[in-house]
């Protein structure tokens, strides 16, 4: 039987192949495995920004009206376990190795070895089936056309967040090439809930579903009432009001995506009471996304890794602490959009503490000081060897009411949370 940590070396080993987007693997794979995903439903969300936090709020949603969800979501922050939740827990390490033996022993003799994402995919399948998931909140990893969770059948409904540009040189450089490829999970006779209400992203959109003959519904507005670091309120339709355990206004659009979709599943069945709509928006939780984890000083963590991600995050700082410089603690990767980032965050910035996220696509900390002042004639970036010594750095330095924001990268955020204990 293999072990929890031969399950990883297994990953670690895949990993170093690469990634090849395309189905063919994923079907090969998932019939030696009989076909898993034909026995689940789904709920499938794709997008740029916003998938992880509507897929989350989503899950806290059908838990709360008693239904056994499973939640696939990538990338991790701590352990690979969290890509794959049951009721809002992680699996066992015994479930996840059992579950990696199923998936390697069917891979193995294949001329054409799956790649890692693929690996866990069916992994998930096989998890959420034999653990009696009644329905699966499935996140896409990269695009959504020749995703391996697009292997599934017709979903319960399909999921559009907000699209920006993220990974042009394979998912094409213009909104409309993105919004094609994302738009690429919606089936023929399917729903799906559209979260962006760009010009660009509508219209794409609305030629897939009319040749696919698959309806498409808006997501609706949600208003804004109140907001604090402990949560905030809004309305929606027929709530004259919902407490939102999220922070970050770009969460009312992501609630509202959810909410939204929560009305396609009642009109198909599913039992959702509004009480366990309320506390689900109430209570759900996803991790290093605008997460407050300190106040005295002020500490935001945010996995914010792209143009509109750190377009939100500024936002986000300037309505929560307005008229405030902040001091920012940032590692960024090579291949992300540098300026993009950076055009968004510096008006904001007192001064920057650069660290090299644990990545082998990481931007070194010293290149990114360098770039700043190359670029941008930014002067108060400083590189730091960890995490550790930067964030003590702006802690002892600190005055009461000062704001510090660890952003840039998914990959520096579990390393954060660790330092605070919120894992």
């Amino acid at each position: 039987m293999m072990t929890y940590e031969e399950a990883l070396r297994y990953y670690a080993q895949i990993d170093m192949m690469g990634s090849h987007l395309g189905l063919d693997r994923m079907a090969e794979l998932l019939r030696r495995l009989g076909n898993p995903e034909k026995q689940l439903k789904f709920v499938h969300v794709a997008g740029t920004n916003g998938k992880g936090s509507t897929a989350a709020l989503l899950d806290a949603c059908l838990r709360q009206a008693g239904y056994r969800v499973g939640l696939y979501t990538s990338p991790h922050l701590v352990r690979y376990n969290e890509r794959f939740q049951v009721n809002g827990q992680p699996i066992s390490d015994t479930a996840l190795a059992e579950a990696t033996e199923q998936v390697k022993t069917a891979a193995d003799t294949m001329e054409d070895a799956p790649t890692q994402f693929e690996l866990l995919t069916c992994v998930a399948f096989c998890c959420f089936l034999s653990a009696g998931c009644d329905i699966v909140v499935l996140e896409v990893g990269l695009g959504g056309r020749l995703d391996a969770t697009n292997s599934i059948p017709v979903p319960e409904a399909a999921v559009i967040t907000r699209i920006g540009l993220e990974h042009t040189e394979i998912l094409g450089d213009t909104i409309e090439k993105i919004a094609a490829e994302k738009g690429g999970i919606i089936k023929a006779g399917g729903t799906v809930v559209l979260g962006d209400s760009s010009e660009a992203v509508v219209g794409v959109t609305q030629e897939i579903c009319q040749e696919r003959g698959a309806a498409l519904i808006p997501a609706r507005s949600a208003v804004p009432l109140s907001k604090s670091l402990e949560g905030q309120r809004f309305s929606w339709g027929p709530y004259p009001e919902i407490c939102l355990s999220l922070l970050g206004e770009h969460q009312l659009q992501n609630a509202a995506t959810a909410l939204t979709v929560l009305e396609v599943l009642r009109t198909k069945g599913w039992q959702i009471p509004d009480e366990a709509i309320l506390k689900g928006m109430r209570t759900a939780v996803w991790p290093g996304r605008f997460e407050c984890v300190s106040r005295h000083p002020v500490i935001i963590i945010d996995g914010g890794h792209n143009q509109q991600c750190a377009e939100a995050i500024a936002v986000s700082l300037r309505s929560y602490f307005p008229g405030k410089k902040c001091s920012f603690l940032m590692g960024v990767l090579a291949d992300k959009d540098f300026h993009g980032i950076f055009d968004a965050i510096l008006p904001l910035a007192a001064r920057i503490a650069a660290v090299t996220p644990d990545s082998h696509r990481a931007l070194p900390a010293p290149e990114l000081c360098q770039r700043l002042r190359d670029e941008y004639g930014y002067a108060a970036a400083v590189p730091y060897a960890t995490m550790t010594d930067a964030l003590r750095e702006l802690q002892r330095s600190a005055e009461g009411e000062d704001v510090i924001c660890i952003c840039g990268s998914l990959y520096m955020v579990g390393e954060a949370r660790e330092l605070f204990k919120m894992t």
